[in-house]
C-alpha cells in the first residue's frame, strides 16, 4: 500500500458532570466548531490533523469520533450527567487510541504520537491512577505497556485541583499544565484553554507539513487571559 503521509491525532477529553452545568459547558460545546472554523481556513494544515472527541462523567463516551474535520458538517454536543471519574476516561482513550491508530496505520498512513487535551472542573473519584498508568506508559527496552501512549495536556477549571492535574502532565518536558487563573471565571478559563488548543492543532499541523516532530504547545508569553501555564516544577 502506498504511503498517503503523517497524520496528527488530536483528543478533547471533556468532564461533563453537573458542575460544569451552565455556562461552563456552554463555552466547552463552542470549542468543537472554533477548531472546525480554523482548520476550514488553513486547508493544507487539515490535511496532517485528525480530531476526535471524548466525554465523560461516571463513565465515558466517544462523542465524535477521530474524524477529518473538513468532512463534519453536523458537530455533535455536550451534556452534562453524573460525576467526576477520571478512570473511565482513561480506559476509554486507550482504547480509542489503540483502535484509531491501528485504522490510520492499516490505511496507509503514518501517525505522529496523538495528543489529548483533557478539561477537567472537579476533584475525581479515587482509584484513577492505575487506569492514567496503563494509557501512559511504556518501556522502549522491553516493548511492554502502551506503544501509543499520548502527550496528556491537563487543563483544570473550577474546583480542580492543581496537584491533582500536574499528576496527569505526560511526558514531562513535552506537556504543560494549564490552570485556571486565580479570581477567574471558569466559563472564560474554558474559553482561553480552547484558543490554547486551537494554537496547539495550527502550530502541529505546520509542523508536521514542514516534516518536523509534530506536538506543538504555544509559548507560554502568549497566553490569552484568565489561564496560567504551570510547568516550573518540571525542572
Amino acid at each position: 500500500m502506498p504511503d498517503k503521509g503523517i497524520l496528527l491525532p488530536f483528543y478533547l477529553v471533556v468532564d461533563v458532570s453537573y458542575s460544569m452545568s451552565g455556562h461552563r459547558i456552554d463555552q466547552a460545546n463552542l470549542i468543537l466548531p472554533a477548531v472546525a472554523d480554523a482548520l476550514a481556513q488553513a486547508p493544507i494544515l487539515s490535511d496532517k490533523v485528525r480530531f476526535g472527541v471524548l466525554d465523560f462523567s461516571d463513565d465515558a463516551q466517544v462523542v465524535l469520533p477521530l474524524s477529518d474535520m473538513a468532512g463534519e458538517d453536523v458537530l455533535p454536543k455536550l451534556t452534562v450527567r453524573g460525576g467526576t471519574d477520571f478512570g473511565a476516561a482513561f480506559r476509554t482513550l486507550r482504547e480509542r487510541i489503540q483502535q484509531d491508530v491501528g485504522q490510520l496505520r492499516a490505511d496507509g498512513f503514518k501517525v505522529h504520537r496523538p495528543a489529548v487535551f483533557f478539561l477537567s472542573d472537579g476533584e475525581p473519584r479515587h482509584g484513577w491512577e492505575a487506569d492514567f498508568t496503563a494509557l501512559t506508559a511504556y518501556d522502549r527496552t522491553t516493548r511492554t505497556g502502551f506503544q501509543w501512549y499520548p502527550v496528556v495536556v491537563p487543563c483544570g477549571v473550577g474546583d480542580a485541583g492543581r496537584d491533582t492535574m500536574r499528576r496527569l502532565v505526560h511526558p514531562y518536558g513535552k506537556s504543560k499544565l494549564y490552570m485556571m487563573s486565580n479570581g477567574a471565571d471558569a466559563a472564560e478559563a474554558i474559553k482561553a484553554m480552547a484558543e490554547v488548543l486551537i494554537s496547539s492543532v495550527l502550530a502541529s499541523g505546520q509542523s508536521a507539513v514542514d516534516g518536523e516532530s509534530g506536538f506543538v504547545l504555544p509559548d507560554a508569553s502568549r497566553l490569552p487571559s484568565g489561564i496560567d501555564v504551570d510547568d516550573d516544577w518540571l525542572d
